[in-house]
């Protein structure tokens, strides 16, 4: 089996609606694909009604959180995606997003590079808005080369010249959300130093006695020192170990499947997740 565990479509910040991502999917041998969008469940029913057979869908989100002033992702899956607390959470990070990604737009105005809201507004498409739509932006208007160098000191890294602050749950408090919706949560590329600060393995480990089910090892931003030292510490701490592409479409170079989950590790996934089921594909649209 073939199981990739942490995607993005145009409910967030990819550039493949949800029906085209399942497609992609199975035309890249996969057997398993997460929807993983930003602080959003919109794009799974376009992907379950698009699922081809042979494909299993497996609903999630990727929660925006911050701990000790450092912000972090949490893959959560299979959750229910109406329990009302997490819900409202998931509104309210969701809904940051706009002023936020304004403000941005009003810091790059000030450093004399002339992105509009409406660009970006263009750009995200009705999707979860975020830093990847504004560092499209930059792409169109040849400030830099590619999204990710737009992920800088320079420009929208925590902390950069044009960065500006969203609300960000706390981690135990999503750990806690997501396990009262029935779901199973993974702390997402934790080791991504070029994204910014990491939180410190001591804060893993509390979440881990908080609840925290894995961490993704096998990522695009890990080098093979970083693996090893997240394998280890899986170890030490009882946490699965994951493999994801974090694919994003066209907005990233990495492809789907290109980072993979074990098949025990994803049948262990399921097996403690009670809010929500995986879906097996009937053939789609």
């Amino acid at each position: 089996m073939r199981i990739d565990l942490h995607c993005h479509s145009t409910a967030s910040d990819g550039t493949d609606t949800p029906a085209e991502l399942v497609r992609h999917a199975a035309e890249a041998g996969l057997d398993v694909v997460a929807l993983t969008d930003h602080d959003t469940t919109r794009g799974h029913a376009e992907a379950i009604a698009a699922l081809p057979a042979g494909l299993t869908l497996v609903p999630g989100a990727e929660l925006s959180c911050r701990v000790d002033g450092i912000s972090m992702h949490l893959l959560a899956y299979l959750f229910d995606p109406e329990e009302p607390a997490l819900l409202a959470e998931r509104e309210l990070v969701r809904d940051d997003r706009v002023p936020r990604a304004k403000g941005m737009v009003a810091k790059l105005n000030a450093l004399g590079v002339p992105v509009t809201w409406e660009q970006v507004e263009r750009i995200a498409a009705g999707g979860s808005v975020g830093r990847p739509h504004v560092a499209s932006a930059l792409v169109e208007l040849g400030v830099v080369r590619t999204v990710s160098d737009a992920f800088t000191d320079q420009w929208l890294a925590d902390g950069g010249r044009a960065y500006a602050p969203k609300h960000e749950t706390d981690p135990f408090e999503a750990i806690r959300l997501v396990k009262a919706a029935g779901g199973v949560c993974v702390f997402a590329h934790p080791a991504a130093a070029k994204r910014g600060r990491t939180v410190p393995e001591s804060a893993i480990a509390e979440m881990a006695a908080a609840g925290l089910d894995g961490i993704e090892v096998d990522h695009m931003d890990h080098d093979a020192a970083a693996k090893d030292r997240l394998r280890g510490l899986a170890k030490e701490l009882g946490l699965l170990v994951t493999g994801s592409s974090d694919y994003h479409g066209s907005r990233k170079t990495v492809a789907l499947g290109d980072y993979t989950t074990d098949p025990e590790v994803y049948g262990e996934i399921t097996r403690r997740a009670t809010g929500a089921f995986p879906v097996p594909g009937a053939g789609g649209a």
